[in-house]
């Protein structure tokens, strides 16, 4: 262990320490005088993602390529990706709403005192401008985030494009959704390709990159807007909140409830994915991939 120290300076402790050379200044006068430097209080800045990937700019091109052809097409464009989890229960939850006092919640966020963890697994319709939220209360594993694909197909997105035989996941390259798990690519071809006759294509944002998924800042801000400073009491209350997100732009929410298991690390075989009708793309290979139905295949 080195013998440095870091001392963070307030303005008093500034103030003393130009005093004990000399200068007398109280320190409301340093404070005037730091911000004519153009000095002031700031918070740290989320910036760096690590190393570069080589490919990065070049799947951000052909994500748009992909995106303006499904498009053109009319074809659904899906943007998928989970949210924070959250606590159920009397939690303080950050924001303010104008109200007469404060709603009064536990000191500490302990999960013993919850009702239940929420997993919030977020699906964003691209071209509608409509979100869905299917809400879990297990792990957050590759077949929950199918299985909730799987559902918003088969309950809304079959209806609302009907006739159209492909489907653009849009997702990141960790998580539930990752570009690595075999479990996910699995049940996409079993949920989604076979069980609906459905041409998924999967197209993930570099490692780093998530805040550029459409779901994020289209589905998952709203929401955390529509339910700042709102106790999450109960999953009513969550549910409430998530199907009465609306934005000026026309977006409206609608959510479901999960109350069942997903088992964590199911392992799929080396044969089972032999057996997947992938078809993996020039361009990134790696984030680029289309599943087809078995039915093409025989």
């Amino acid at each position: 262990m080195t013998q440095t120290l870091f001392v963070r300076r307030s303005l008093r402790q500034l103030s003393e320490e130009l005093a004990e050379r000399g200068h007398e200044l109280c320190p409301t006068t340093v404070g005037e005088l730091l911000r004519e430097q153009g000095y002031a209080l700031r918070v740290n800045v989320k910036r760096f993602t690590g190393p570069p990937h080589p490919d990065r700019d070049g799947q951000f091109r052909y994500l748009e390529q992909m995106i303006a052809a499904f498009r053109a097409e009319g074809w659904p464009i899906l943007s998928v990706d989970t949210k924070k989890k959250e606590l159920i229960g009397d939690f303080k939850n950050a924001g303010a709403v104008w109200r007469l006092r404060g709603d009064e919640v536990n000191a500490h966020d302990f999960l013993a005192d919850a009702v239940c963890r929420a997993v919030p697994y977020g699906l964003y319709d691209y071209l509608a401008n409509r979100g869905h939220v299917v809400v879990g209360t297990s792990a957050d594993t590759p077949a929950f985030a199918v299985e909730a694909i799987a559902g918003w197909w088969g309950r809304i997105g079959s209806r609302r494009y009907d006739g159209a035989g492909a489907l653009l996941v849009l997702a990141d390259a960790g998580g539930s959704n990752s570009c690595r798990a075999r479990l996910w690519k699995q049940r996409l071809q079993e949920d989604l390709a076979d069980r609906y006759g459905l041409v998924v294509t999967v197209c993930h944002y570099p490692t780093g990159a998530s805040k550029w998924n459409p779901v994020e800042h289209r589905l998952f801000g709203p929401i955390s807007n529509n339910w700042a400073g709102v106790p999450l009491r109960s999953p009513a209350v969550l549910l409430a909140c998530l199907r009465g997100t609306r934005t000026r732009t026309g977006l409206r929410v609608t959510a479901d409830w999960r109350d069942r298991p997903y088992a964590k690390g199911v392992k799929v075989s080396d044969a089972d994915m032999e057996a997947l009708h992938i078809i993996r793309h020039e361009v990134c290979p790696q984030w680029n991939y289309t599943i087809e139905p078995s039915y093409l295949w025989n």
